[in-house]
């Protein structure tokens, strides 16, 4: 039973990944009162859509708030802010546009807003998070993929269709022998999503003959998480790995410091949960490539918001904007 007092209003809050599909009925305060996923590829997205409703209608009756959620917020990737759609996202199985406000205000009949899924986790992260208090700041989402929202003088910088920030798909030197989902070669997110970090282990490790415990995992075992777990036992490759990451990120974050002129570079995702495997490197290239304003007036931290709820309580908020 529910012993916390809830305050109104209510949201819905969804973000949906690459992987997963992640949905919450999130109070005023940013409270997540209940939560559920499932995988996000499915047939077709017309059966997406109604996985999602029957689960947020579930949802909504086993807390008996029929009538008092005032509306649902989507955090996905590439999402036009002013029509409610996908429009050509590189790791989400249907083929765009994706209409999602329609597909979902059809089923459940609720005013739907849609947002850039590293946009909302910005605004979780502004509301509730480890920037709480900031006005200036870069939120990196490193999962599947690699997404850039961008507070600048407390505002969400959108852009015309809410395309703003895309900083996964800047290309860089680094990266420049490596095929991005969007078709173009370089691009950041090659490196820093969860698919760059195996991609970089199975370079390392065709590149020489150097013992390690990645060696022993199959395919479908070496994971961004399972790298990171041999990093911390010790594995020498597998540090390198991470090292290899961070300095990549760390030479990005030092161009887009240029732009904003940020107060910290947020990190969250499957691939920050890393630490400080990634941290210290990238801190350490940002100190060496970043012009001289920046240098030691950055601060680079990881998302205190448990999982991916920056993201979800932030689409949860877009309802109240």
């Amino acid at each position: 039973m529910q012993t916390r007092p809830l305050y109104p209003p209510f949201t819905v809050g969804v973000d949906l990944g690459g992987t997963n599909t992640v949905y919450a009925i999130v109070d005023k305060t940013g409270y997540i009162i209940d939560k559920a996923s499932f995988p996000t590829e499915t047939p077709s997205v017309d059966v997406w859509a109604d996985m999602l409703a029957d689960g947020i209608s579930a949802m909504i009756d086993r807390h008996s708030l029929q009538g008092d959620i005032v509306g649902i917020g989507i955090g996905a990737p590439s999402a036009n802010a002013t029509t409610g759609s996908i429009e050509g996202a590189t790791n989400l199985p249907w083929p765009p546009p994706v209409p999602l406000a329609n597909l979902m205000e059809a089923r459940l009949g609720l005013p739907v807003k849609v947002n850039n899924d590293a946009n909302a986790a910005a605004i979780g992260e502004k509301a509730y998070g480890v920037a709480a208090g900031m006005n200036n700041f870069i939120v990196l989402t490193l999962g599947t993929g690699v997404g850039g929202g961008v507070i600048c003088n407390g505002h969400l910088l959108s852009g015309a269709r809410g395309f703003a920030g895309e900083l996964g798909h800047i290309t860089f030197p680094f990266a420049a022998d490596r095929m991005c989902g969007c078709g173009r070669k370089g691009c950041l997110e090659t490196v820093a999503s969860a698919r760059g970090v195996v991609e970089t282990a199975r370079r390392l490790m065709a590149d020489s003959d150097r013992p390690s415990s990645l060696r022993n995992l199959t395919a479908e075992q070496l994971t961004s998480k399972a790298i990171a777990e041999a990093a911390e036992a010790g594995d020498a490759l597998a540090k390198e790995v991470f090292e290899f990451t961070g300095e990549c990120l760390g030479k990005a974050a030092a161009e887009f410091a240029a732009f904003t002129d940020p107060e910290a570079i947020i990190l969250f995702g499957g691939v920050a949960k890393a630490g400080d495997l990634l941290v210290e490197p990238m801190r350490e290239a940002f100190g060496k490539q970043t012009l001289h304003l920046y240098r030691d007036r950055v601060r680079f931290m990881i998302s205190a918001l448990e999982g991916a709820n920056a993201a979800l309580i932030g689409a949860a908020s877009l309802p109240l904007l």
